[in-house]
């Protein structure tokens, strides 16, 4: 059986290295953690309520839903699950609820993400 291109002929070549990295992984629960943190990230709407929050500020959700162009029902059920997944948090004020990214992480990861993407669509051009 041939090996692939990439494949190394010995399941480990620098075992030191190996065993520092395995050290510093996170967590299983961290991994999980993040993994359900960019599944909820994956969604256009939920996406965009963020982009809402990041140029509006602190948002109730009947201005969300009509800047993002969804109904009230679906920013209501996105924020929810960003709310869970302490991405946005939420101040009540009598019956009105105001959204807003939950802390300066959420903002700086979606910031590097526009970013990232931007560096990638000027590679594109060259």
């Amino acid at each position: 059986m041939a090996l692939s291109p990439d494949a190394c002929p010995t399941p480990v070549v620098d075992a030191e290295r190996v065993k520092s990295v395995r050290r510093a992984l996170p967590s299983e629960e961290v991994v999980q953690d993040l993994a359900d943190v960019f599944s909820l990230l994956a969604d256009p709407g939920r996406l965009r309520l963020m982009a809402a929050l990041l140029e509006g500020g602190e948002m109730c959700v009947c201005d969300l839903a009509a800047a993002t162009g969804q109904s009230m029902s679906a920013a209501s059920h996105a924020l929810r699950l960003l709310r869970t997944h302490r991405v946005v948090k939420v101040r009540r004020s009598g019956r009105m609820a105001y959204y807003q990214l939950a802390d300066s992480h959420v903002r700086m990861l979606f910031d590097l993400a526009i970013t990232h993407i931007g560096h990638d669509e000027e590679r594109n051009d060259v």
